[in-house]
C-alpha cells in the first residue's frame, strides 16, 4: 500500500512538471505574457511618434506656414523689410554702441 502511494505521488509529479517547468508550461506563458505587455508599450510609444512625423509631413506637403517656421526656426531666415530682435539673458553684458561711422574691431587674421 505504501509501495502504491509513492508510485502515485511520483506519476503526480512527473505529470505536473511538464505543466510548471515544461516548454509550454506557466512560467514559460508568464514570462511572454510579460514580455508582450512590455513590447506593446514599445509600439504605443511608436505608434505615436510616426503619427506625429506623419502630422508633420502632411503639413509640409499641403502648406508654406510650417516650410516657414522651419526655415525662421533652424536656419534663421527672415522675410524682407523684418527686423531682427535678440533679446539677451540677465547674465549676458549687452555689447557697446558704436560712434556713426565707426568700423567694427577686425580681428587679425592668420594665414
Amino acid at each position: 500500500m505504501r509501495l502504491l502511494l509513492v508510485v502515485l505521488l511520483l506519476l503526480l509529479g512527473l505529470i505536473q512538471y511538464p505543466l510548471w517547468l515544461g516548454k509550454g508550461g506557466w512560467f514559460t506563458v508568464w514570462a511572454l505574457q510579460r514580455d508582450a505587455a512590455a513590447q506593446r508599450e514599445v509600439n504605443d510609444g511608436l505608434r505615436t511618434r510616426n503619427s506625429a512625423l506623419d502630422a508633420e509631413v502632411r503639413d509640409l506637403q499641403s502648406g508654406t506656414e510650417a516650410i516657414e517656421e522651419r526655415a525662421r526656426a533652424e536656419l534663421g531666415m527672415m522675410r524682407e523689410g523684418e527686423v531682427f530682435v535678440h533679446i539677451l539673458p540677465p547674465s549676458v553684458a549687452p555689447p557697446q554702441p558704436r560712434a556713426p561711422g565707426q568700423q567694427a574691431e577686425s580681428q587679425p587674421r592668420s594665414p
